[in-house]
């Protein structure tokens, strides 16, 4: 019950607020790194498999993932699937038609073009503003702007001595009312 009102308190927090840049799926994937591999040797059809390490920097738009390891996946249709691996993974996503960034940090980040989705792994960390969720895990879907935060206990996975889900939700402004 308790994980059910968190999950509709952060459904109803991030509802209709959070759209991710809608013109950032149409722009191409960036990588940089200090190293890359491109495992054509365990291609299957023409899936594609490429291991940047070092210092990685992926970047599709306004979209920047920051990493110390990313496992890019590319399926037939173009597709892809990036893992992203590291002491703290960063995310950073603007926001449509505002000037405001979605942030998120966690231990690993896997991100999907084809679903437009990105979860977060292993004390998980979403910011909006000054509005904040942490938890275990955490799922982004850009497409219906629908985030799940779980914490280690519901996924039966152990994190650390604090494994809830934490929600901070700062008080609208209040200088337009009426006292």
């Amino acid at each position: 019950m308790k994980l059910f009102l968190i999950v509709c308190l952060v459904i109803f927090f991030f509802s209709g607020t959070v759209v991710a840049e809608q013109s950032d799926r149409d722009q191409p994937v960036h990588l940089e790194a200090d190293r890359a591999t491109v495992e054509d040797i365990n291609r299957t059809s023409n899936n594609r498999v490429s291991v940047f390490t070092g210092n990685v920097i992926l970047t599709q738009g306004t979209l920047r993932i920051s990493a110390d390891k990313v496992i890019m996946k590319e399926d037939d249709d173009g597709f892809r699937y990036a893992t992203a691996t590291g002491n703290l993974v960063s995310f950073r996503q603007k926001r449509d038609g505002m000037d405001e960034y979605i942030e998120g940090w966690s231990r690993r980040v896997e991100y999907d073009t084809k679903n437009e989705k990105i979860e977060l792994f292993r004390k998980a960390r979403l910011k909006r503003g000054l509005d904040e969720v942490q938890g275990d895990y955490i799922s982004y879907d850009m497409n219906s702007e629908y985030f799940q935060v779980i914490g280690s206990n519901e996924r039966g996975v152990e994190t650390g001595p604090d494994n809830r889900v934490r929600v901070v939700i700062q008080p609208k402004n209040n200088a337009n009312r009426d006292d």
